[in-house]
Formats: C-alpha cells, structure tokens, sequence
C-alpha cells in the first residue's frame, strides 16, 4: 500500500518550538531531505504538480525552496528561477518587501530572469501567513509573467495564508 503524501511528509517533518523567535514552531524538514524515499516522493508528487500547472519555469523562494523548487523543476523537464533575499543576486533586480509572522523580510529577483508573459509556477516551503507567496507572486507579476499556482510542502491553516493567495491555484502538500 502507498502512503499518502501527507503522512509520508507528517512522519519525516519535526516541530522546533521557539525558533528562530520565542512563540514560533519551526518546521524542520532535514529528516524529510535525509530520507531518499520520502524525499524523491515529494519531488515526484511537486513535479506531477507543476507539470499539470503547464508551467514554462518553476519559481524557488530562499531558502528552503530552493531545495525543493528546483529539483521539482529538472524532474518536470523546466528552468529554475530563484527569489533571493536582499543584495544576493548581481544585476538590476526587482524587490518586494512583506511581513512575517516574526517580522519583515523582502525577496529580489533579477529583473530579466522571467520573460513577460511567462507561465510560472511558485514553489516554498511553508505556508503561514502568506506573506513571502504574495510577495513572490507580486514580484512575478510585476515582471510581466503569469503565476499558474503556488505549491507549498506545508500549510500552517492557523495562520491564514491560503486567505492571501485566493484566485491562485493552490497545492499544500501537508495541513497541519
């Protein structure tokens, strides 16, 4: 019998309690990217995902997406764009500044990684309140580009983030 996708990822997903800030649950993947099978499953079921979207390139956000936006990308046969933090990438490059749960943050991305009108498909980690996708999503669209889905390994539904993102096309692999 095969396990579903979200137990797979629940069974290989650890809480941190109070990281990087007192009050916050850290979700630690590193057991989830230690674990080949587990690990390979999620990027086979991230890339079905991206391939059903009709993406021409796959969207990474720093840093955690990056681990899983790109292989997730070479698996469904497409490019790989990463979203830095602030003075990370070389070039003219297009900011978005956003809040977190724990403070603010901003994403970069280089001003020609994207071409207008663009088919992309956006990739992180953790879903929370929804800040970092829609500072993502904003930046994309500022480029010119069109955002086909936001695919998140884990969804915090406690905090709201699917609220931000409505008319998106949304795929979380766990809820918790």
């Amino acid at each position: 019998m095969t396990v579903p996708i979200s137990q797979l990822i629940a069974d290989n997903v650890r809480d941190i309690p109070d990281f990087p800030h007192a009050g916050v649950v850290f979700k630690d993947i590193t057991p989830l990217l230690a674990s080949p099978a587990a690990f390979a499953a999620t990027i086979g079921h991230l890339s079905d995902w991206i391939k059903a979207s009709g993406a021409e390139l796959v969207v990474g956000i720093e840093a955690r997406g990056f681990v899983l936006a790109a292989p997730g990308a070479i698996d469904a046969g497409l490019g790989f764009v990463p979203l830095r933090k602030p003075g990370k990438l070389p070039g003219a490059t297009l900011s978005q500044a956003y809040a977190l749960e724990y403070g603010e943050a901003a994403l970069e991305m280089q001003q020609d990684a994207i071409p207008p009108g663009t088919g992309v498909v956006v990739v992180d980690d953790v879903l929370a309140t929804g800040g970092t996708a829609v500072a993502a999503v904003k930046l994309i669209e500022r480029a010119g580009a069109k955002v086909l889905g936001i695919s998140c390994l884990i969804e915090i539904s406690a905090l709201g983030g699917r609220a931000q993102l409505v008319g998106y096309r949304l795929d979380t692999m766990l809820t918790v």
